[in-house]
């Protein structure tokens, strides 16, 4: 009834300032004293104050049902966790009566009382977190799902970030590589989940690491240190940056002709970032970031070759087999010994300290990646196969060089394609455009072996005459060539004029 400000202030002043009884103010207001006690006491209407809760009749013995479900959850994945209408409907099953409301009020605060409270934490300058994220690009009008790396200082709230095909250990190592180029420095401690590139087993608080990551780590002499089992939060600053970078970078989704040009993307966009100001922050994070220079260990003088590298031998189909597919190697090495190089973008095989193939990296299952170049010299030997030869499937090549070929098969019978497998051979040493004018130029003049082509390969000389001077041999001036007995060829010849 007395809730309206002028009442009760008029009230208030009344007794406290123009010294009208209690009484007085009772006679004529008709109120409680209780009520006019509470006017006096307060300022401002209080509202109705519980003093204290209610009992929950009800409710009461399942408080410890509620408290066990709850606490069942947190080991269960968030996706499939209770929520209070599915504890209220298993509630029902065990008796209870009540509605649904007192169980929701009581769910949510069981789970205010359970939820973790966090200390803010001050970050040194030269510290660093890791992560990996995916977003969706579309990379030559395809969309998929791409892997990023995520490096984050959190002192100066810097970042890195650079996309790759998938996680695994040679996108972290290259990850590493380039941010620490970036950063022009190597953090002095970098804070890691429990990725299973870096840690091979977990023994209570110890980590037991994979070969791969000590190899980064004793390259960079960097100190790690890893999050406990499920707490992310333990490298928020990273957390937020991957989720920063999928918000802002990645929307709306990027286009890009391949993956270099999505990284160029990404590393604009890191640049651009820096001169931005946090709220709080004394400067830009490019301001700040020097800071966190000073605090960096010096790149080492030799880069980290991050590559995995694995021996294997290539196969009878002249294939060396690397992460689930293989890849192609010239056939004078089939059954050699191979040292596969397994690099983020590309795959580069090895034999007797030398490189004998290179290849793009293949990242889907079970793929096989062929060079048409490393079989035809088997085929020189074996041409009947030439159609059917499967590393040829889908090499395109000029149309002169199918001219080419009736042309040799029609003279030369059966030989002629063979001497055509020659003709091609001579792109293991010249550029395709190169052997294609030399080809139409065979073609125009009617000489097409294998040996004529290649005179179309080299410049030609100029045969215009010239004249042989003496300046700057002055001794050859006094020699003297005696003229050619002619009578000694004619005798040579048999005397024949």
């Amino acid at each position: 009834m007395y809730r309206d400000m002028n009442d009760w202030t008029e009230i208030r002043k009344k007794v406290l300032v123009g010294g009208v009884s209690r009484r007085e103010i009772l006679r004529q207001t008709g109120m409680h004293r209780k009520t006019l006690k509470k006017i006096l006491e307060h300022s401002s209407p209080p509202g109705y104050r519980q003093q204290k809760p209610r009992p929950k009749k009800k409710l009461g013995a399942f408080l410890e049902r509620i408290g066990q479900i709850l606490k069942e959850d947190l080991a269960m994945p968030r996706k499939q966790r209770h929520t209070a209408k599915r504890i209220w409907e298993r509630l029902q099953e065990d008796g209870f009566t009540g509605g649904y409301t007192i169980v929701k009020d009581a769910v949510r605060e069981l789970t205010q009382k359970n939820q973790e409270v966090f200390v803010p934490l001050q970050h040194l300058p030269g510290e660093a977190q890791v992560d990996f994220g995916h977003a969706l690009a579309k990379i030559n009008g395809q969309l998929r799902k791409v892997a990023f790396f995520v490096m984050a200082l959190p002192y100066s709230d810097a970042a890195f970030v650079r996309a790759f095909e998938r996680e695994c250990t040679e996108t972290f190592w290259e990850g590493h590589v380039r941010a620490f180029e970036f950063f022009k420095g190597v953090p002095k401690r970098i804070t890691y989940d429990n990725t299973k590139v870096a840690v091979s087993q977990i023994l209570g608080k110890e980590r037991r690491l994979t070969p791969g990551f000590l190899q980064l780590k004793s390259h960079y002499l960097f100190d790690h240190h890893f999050c406990r089992v499920a707490r992310g939060n333990e490298k928020g600053v990273v957390e937020g940056q991957v989720k920063f970078t999928r918000l802002n970078y990645f929307v709306p989704v990027p286009q890009a002709g391949d993956m270099a040009g999505l990284n160029a993307h990404l590393h604009q966009r890191c640049q651009d970032d820096q001169q931005r100001r946090l709220r709080g922050q004394p400067g830009t994070k490019a301001q700040l970031l020097l800071e966190d220079q000073k605090a960096f260990l010096p790149l080492p003088t030799t880069p980290f070759e991050a590559c995995r590298k694995f021996s294997t031998a290539a196969s009878s189909l002249s294939l060396v087999r690397f992460d689930g597919n293989d890849y192609s190697v010239p056939v004078r090495w089939a059954h050699h010994p191979i040292v596969a190089k397994g690099y983020f973008d590309r795959v580069v095989l090895c034999a007797d300290g030398q490189e004998v193939a290179q290849h793009a990296r293949l990242w889907d299952d079970e793929q096989v990646c062929f060079e048409p170049l490393h079989y035809l010299a088997l085929l020189e030997t074996k041409p009947g196969a030439l159609d059917h030869a499967r590393p040829l499937m889908g090499w395109t090549l000029p149309e002169c060089f199918a001219l080419l070929r009736r042309r040799l098969e029609a003279e030369r019978d059966g030989e002629g394609t063979r001497e055509y497998i020659k003709v091609l051979r001579l792109l293991e040493k010249h550029a395709l455009p190169q052997l294609r004018r030399a080809v139409e130029q065979a073609l125009a003049v009617g000489a097409i072996t294998r040996d004529a082509v290649a005179q179309f390969l080299y410049p030609r000389e100029d045969w215009g005459a010239t004249l042989f001077s003496l300046d700057g041999h002055p001794h050859l001036r006094h020699v003297r060539v005696a003229a050619p007995n002619l009578a000694a060829y004619t005798e040579l010849v048999g005397g024949v004029a």
